[in-house]
């Protein structure tokens, strides 16, 4: 009997000190597990705290391996699955680079109003739009982006929080 593959947003805070993100990569490499998206940053200077927000696949039985194991990692504070916790909000910005002229220059524009894309940087025959979505948003937008003259994309990763008063 197969399980589904489910993709789950986990949230781990963890001391922001060196190696800490070597040790939460290695977790997963050094099972075959695979990350989707990757963010971390410092969330609390006070007591020197970073958050990693990993989105990962698997099957009920791997994801539960996953946040186990992050639980047993020494600089791990909490770990939160944001998927099983319920609502929570999850974004993603990219910079997405357009070369182009004329007709397909208009039309790039044109989608990028629809998407509420915002243009931070214009040439004669470039756009560089900047964009925060959902992964599916972004997905679509880049798909439509490419017969008018994509060149380039920078994607941050997912960041996400859980809806509510309950923080981290």
């Amino acid at each position: 009997m197969e399980s589904t593959i489910e993709r789950h947003t986990i949230a781990v805070l963890v001391d922001n000190e060196p190696g800490v993100l070597a040790r939460v990569i290695g977790l997963f490499s050094g099972r075959g597990y695979n990350i989707e998206s990757l963010t971390v940053a410092e969330v609390d200077p006070q007591d020197s705290r970073s958050r990693i927000t990993v989105v990962t696949t698997g099957t009920p039985m791997v994801i539960e391996q996953i946040k186990a194991q992050l639980d047993r990692l020494v600089p791990v504070h909490r770990v939160s699955d944001l998927t099983m916790q319920g609502p929570h909000v999850e974004r993603e910005l990219a910079l997405v680079k357009v070369v182009s002229s004329g007709d397909k220059r208009v039309e790039a524009l044109r989608i990028a109003d629809i998407f509420r894309a915002s243009v931070v940087d214009s040439t004669i025959d470039s756009f560089v739009f900047e964009m925060t979505g959902k992964t599916d948003k972004l997905n679509a937008f880049v798909k439509l982006m490419e017969p008018l003259g994509l060149v380039d994309i920078s994607r941050t990763g997912v960041v996400a929080i859980a809806r509510g008063k309950e923080g981290m």
